[in-house]
């Protein structure tokens, strides 16, 4: 497909045809289930997560720039879809992933990824250092909770709770990055 025809495309997405929404889905779907399950490491949890991703962009498709490409447009969609999915499942479940914190800050170069990595770092200070050791060790040494456990001389039960705890901290620190999810007319 050629540049010209994914412009085509958005402008007839941006329009409201039923055809535009189901070539995205033909073309797009695969790819973003992709984004979705590196996410959230689940099958179904990124099902749901692409179609709600699908549902957000029809709901949005009127504000959408026919000059932009969608690719970019949709993946965005899909990451924070994922994320809301993961909040959804972590408030029912008390599951705890590393891999989304991560992934909030893997959106390459821009002015808004430099200010969200700003905003991750002044959060990340603000935690007790007991803490912000246990989340260093794991995001940026990869650690498993056996492992700092063991590295701290803890035992495993504290270091969970120290996580958590840290994880609901930052959520709340770092609340004021979601973006608002578009409404229907």
């Amino acid at each position: 497909m050629t540049p010209g025809d994914e412009e085509s495309l958005g402008a007839r997405f941006q329009r409201g045809e039923d055809a535009a929404l189901h070539e995205m889905y033909e073309q797009y779907a695969g790819p973003m289930f992709v984004t979705a399950i590196s996410l959230l490491g689940n099958r179904e949890q990124a099902a749901d997560a692409v179609q709600r991703a699908f549902v957000q962009a029809w709901k949005a498709a009127d504000g959408f720039d026919p000059e932009r490409e969608l690719k970019p447009w949709l993946y965005a969609i899909t990451r924070r879809a994922a994320v809301d999915v993961y909040r959804r499942e972590r408030r029912t479940a008390n599951h705890v992933s590393l891999q989304v914190v991560r992934e909030l800050s893997d959106e390459g170069p821009s002015m808004e990824r430099i200010w969200r990595s700003w905003e991750v770092r002044s959060a990340v200070s603000q935690l007790r250092a007991e803490e912000r050791e246990v989340l260093e060790l794991a995001y940026y040494h990869g650690y498993t909770q056996t492992e700092i456990a063991t590295e701290l001389g803890l035992a495993l039960g504290t270091v969970k709770s120290r996580t958590a705890r840290a994880q609901r901290r930052l959520a709340d620190l770092l609340s004021h990055l979601r973006e608002p999810t578009a409404v229907a007319s």
